[in-house]
């Protein structure tokens, strides 16, 4: 006689494993929070990148001297953390409250997984808490500049990669509506009503390529202040600038810090009258390159014999 399966659902407890990292960095004011932010945290603390006109050779584009003659001022702005997340918390805290067989509790948009005693937890940017992964919506260049300054990340980070425009066309795509992405400069169907935004826009590209490269540049000489001494960079961009950009890195990071262009094809191409570009570049710089940190990629020759015959040129 074939024996009777039980009823009964076995239930199997997935282990939830997260990684954690050794690393700490300062405690971050929230939203919820930043009434007790204290006020000279609050207030924007200029920085000043000092600039090199000496360096040699350089581009020069329109308004570049007028930039040279002062150093980039950048305000570093608190960044406040506006969702927290730790997934295993909230699966272990749901498996907890399922055993006392209690109405679960709701986690607060900003529950705390460092056990900082709360004087602590509000004196933002003195104490250490445990390392989190941050995505950060905003303009780089501040970004950065917080992150350097405001978080005691200046000198720390180990890589950055940077995919900017590419510098070809500078029509404004604002979306007024999220619900219509196909929108065209110069469009009045398309133009938006809030002439902040149009200053916005015709402020950062009004000078086109020459506003592209200030642009690139303060972004460039704001990100090496970021990086480590074994850190790079690494800058997406395709083949219509692809020298003006490098020689920007060249200005920022120095020549003697090239690593290598790395060539890789597109999913698509763009159609042209003479070749089509089917192909971005990936350049990478060192900010110090005898202190480079990378992994070596490794191609083993083959072991079968006569393996030289395989080479047909010199």
């Amino acid at each position: 006689m074939p024996q009777h399966q039980s009823s009964k659902t076995i239930s199997i407890k997935t282990p939830i494993t997260s990684t954690h990292h050794a690393d700490k960095r300062a405690n971050i004011p929230t939203e919820e929070l930043r009434d007790f932010v204290a006020d000279e945290e609050k207030t924007p603390k200029t920085i000043l990148y000092p600039r090199d006109p000496s360096l040699d050779p350089q581009l020069v584009w329109k308004g570049k001297d007028e930039q040279d003659r002062h150093p980039l001022e950048v305000p570093a702005v608190p960044i406040y953390i506006q969702e927290k997340i730790s997934p295993q918390a909230i699966i272990e805290n749901v498996r907890a409250q399922a055993k006392k067989d209690q109405p679960e509790q709701q986690l607060a948009l900003f529950n705390d997984f460092n056990n900082i005693p709360f004087e602590d937890l509000v004196d933002f940017y003195h104490h250490e808490q445990n390392w989190t992964n941050r995505m950060i919506l905003g303009d780089s260049l501040l970004v950065m500049t917080s992150l350097a300054e405001k978080e005691a990340l200046k000198g720390k980070v180990q890589m950055i990669y940077m995919d900017p425009p590419y510098g070809i066309k500078f029509g404004s795509n604002w979306q007024v509506s999220t619900r219509k992405r196909d929108v065209k400069d110069g469009k009045e169907e398309d133009l938006t009503r809030q002439p902040e935004q149009i200053k916005a826009f015709r402020d950062t590209w009004e000078l086109g390529i020459h506003s592209y490269l200030a642009y690139l540049r303060d972004r460039l000489t704001v990100a090496r202040e970021l990086l480590t001494e074994s850190g790079s960079v690494f800058v997406q961009i395709g083949d219509e600038n692809v020298h003006l950009v490098r020689c920007l890195l060249e200005e920022v990071f120095g020549s003697e810090n090239f690593c290598g262009q790395i060539i890789f094809q597109k999913t698509g191409g763009s159609t042209s009258f003479i070749l089509e570009q089917k192909f971005d570049y990936l350049i990478w710089y060192a900010k110090s390159r005898v202190d480079l940190k990378y992994r070596p990629l490794i191609a083993e020759k083959s072991s079968k014999k006569n393996f030289w015959r395989d080479y047909s040129f010199l």
